[in-house]
C-alpha cells in the first residue's frame, strides 16, 4: 500500500498559526534558560539511567506547587468558572510548546536520534552538546505538561498529595497520557495531524529508537515521544512546532477530562452526604447499587471512597461491619432499612444518583432501585 506524502504546506500553515507573539516568546526563552541550567547539571548516566525524569519532577513541582495553588488562581481569575480558566491554560501551554518546538528544532539531526541510548559513548561525567539540545526540548515539554496537569487538578479542586507516591503516579499518568500497554508510537499518532502520521509510522517501523530501549518506563516513553522530531529532518521545524502544540493540547484535554470527572464525582458525593438523613444506610445502599452488576467503574469506586470519607468527616460514622464486607447481602440492607423509622426517600434518590454516576444505569442496578422504591413506599 502506498502511503500518502506529507503536505508540507499544510504543516507550515499550522506551525505559523501557533508562532506566538514577542511576549510569549520571551516567556519561553526564560523557561528554556532555566531548563538549560537544569540540563547542565545532568550527566550522561542521568540520561541513560532515567534519573533525569525524577530530578526534573522534583525541580518542576517543588517550589511551583507552593506558589500556584487555589488562592493563586482565585486572585488571578476572580469570578471566572474553572472550565474557562482550564481552557485558557491549555491553549496558553500549547502556544508555549509550539514556540519552543520552533526554537529547538533547528539543531536537530538524525544522528542525535540514533545515539540517544548510548549517548555516543560519552563519559558519564560529560553530556554531549547535541544530546543536551535534545534534552532541553524534552525537559521543557515534560515540565510544561506536568505543571499543566497540576494546574488543572488545582482548578477543579481535586486533592493531590505530592508526597504520596500513588498521587504522584496518578499525576504522571494524566500529564503524559500514559495508558496500560501503550507504546510511544500510538501516543504520537494521536497527538499529530493526519498528514504527518505516515512518516511517523515509517520512522518507528525502522527501529530508529532501538538504542533507547534500556531507559526506564516513563523516561523512555517521554524520550521516544519527543525524539520523533529529531529523526525526520525532511520536515524539520514545522513538524516540531505542530507536534509540540498537538501533544500539549492532547495532554491538557486529557487532564481536563480526568480531573473534571473526578471533581464531578466528588461534588456528587458531597451533595449525597450533605442531603442524607441516614448516613450509615447511605453507604450500604450505595454499595448495593454499585455491586449489583458485579463490576465497578472508576467513577463508582471513586464515589464510594469519597462517601466513606464524608460519612466519617461530616457524620462521624465509622461502620466496622461495612468495612469488613467481602460480599454484600441485599437482605442485610433491607433489614437495616426496616429498622429505620421515618421517610427513607433520601435513600431512593441516592440510589438513582449512584447508579447514574458512570452515565449507564443497567438492568441489574435498576432492579435494585425498583426493590428499594417498593420498600421505601411500604415504609
Amino acid at each position: 500500500m502506498t502511503e500518502a506524502p506529507i503536505d508540507s504546506a499544510q504543516v507550515r500553515t499550522d506551525a505559523a498559526a501557533d508562532g506566538g507573539g514577542d511576549a510569549e516568546r520571551e516567556v519561553v526563552e526564560h523557561e528554556r534558560a532555566e531548563i538549560r541550567e537544569f540540563i547542565a547539571g545532568l550527566s550522561a548516566d542521568d540520561i541513560k539511567s532515567g534519573d533525569w525524569f525524577a530530578k526534573l519532577s522534583a525541580q518542576a513541582l517543588s517550589s511551583y506547587t507552593d506558589k500556584v495553588d487555589w488562592q493563586y488562581f482565585q486572585q488571578r481569575y476572580a469570578g471566572v468558572p474553572a472550565d474557562a480558566i482550564v481552557d485558557q491554560r491549555i491553549k496558553m501551554a500549547a502556544r508555549y510548546a509550539a514556540i519552543e518546538g520552533g526554537i529547538s528544532a533547528g539543531a536537530y539531526t538524525l544522528a542525535v536520534a540514533t545515539t540517544i541510548g548510548s549517548l555516543g559513548g560519552a563519559s558519564p561525567a560529560t553530556l554531549p552538546a547535541a544530546i543536551a539540545t535534545v534534552m532541553v526540548d524534552v525537559a521543557f515539554i515534560t515540565r510544561l505538561q506536568l505543571r499543566l496537569a497540576h494546574d488543572i487538578a488545582v482548578l477543579y479542586r481535586v486533592p493531590l498529595d505530592l508526597s504520596d507516591p500513588e498521587d504522584m503516579w496518578k499525576l504522571y499518568r494524566v500529564a503524559f497520557t500514559i495508558k496500560g500497554g501503550e507504546v510511544a508510537r500510538e501516543g504520537v499518532l494521536i497527538a499529530v495531524p493526519a498528514v504527518v502520521r505516515p512518516v511517523i509510522k515509517r520512522f518507528y517501523s525502522k527501529g530508529v529508537l532501538h538504542a533507547a530501549k534500556g531507559l526506564p518506563v516513563v523516561g523512555k516513553y517521554l524520550l521516544q515521544r519527543n525524539v520523533i522530531k529529531v529523526g525526520i529532518p525532511a520536515v524539520g521545524v514545522p513538524l516540531s512546532v505542530v507536534l509540540n502544540r498537538y501533544s500539549t493540547l492532547v495532554a491538557g484535554r486529557h487532564a481536563q477530562a480526568v480531573f473534571r470527572n473526578e471533581a464531578r464525582v466528588i461534588e456528587l458525593a458531597e451533595r449525597l452526604s450533605g442531603g442524607t438523613r441516614h448516613p450509615r444506610l447511605m453507604l450500604w445502599v450505595a454499595w448495593l447499587v454499585i455491586t449489583a452488576d458485579s463490576k465497578m467503574t472508576d467513577a463508582e469506586t471513586l464515589l464510594m471512597l469519597h462517601l466513606v470519607r464524608l460519612a466519617r468527616e461530616q457524620h462521624e460514622v465509622v461502620d466496622v461491619q461495612f468495612a469488613d464486607l467481602v460480599e454484600i447481602d441485599p437482605s442485610d440492607v433491607w433489614r437495616l432499612m426496616d429498622a429505620e423509622p421515618g421517610d427513607l426517600g433520601d435513600l431512593l434518590d441516592l440510589a438513582e444518583r449512584v447508579a447514574a454516576v458512570d452515565d449507564a444505569v443497567n438492568s441489574l442496578e435498576q432492579a435494585v432501585i425498583s426493590e428499594l422504591r417498593d420498600r421505601c413506599y411500604r415504609a
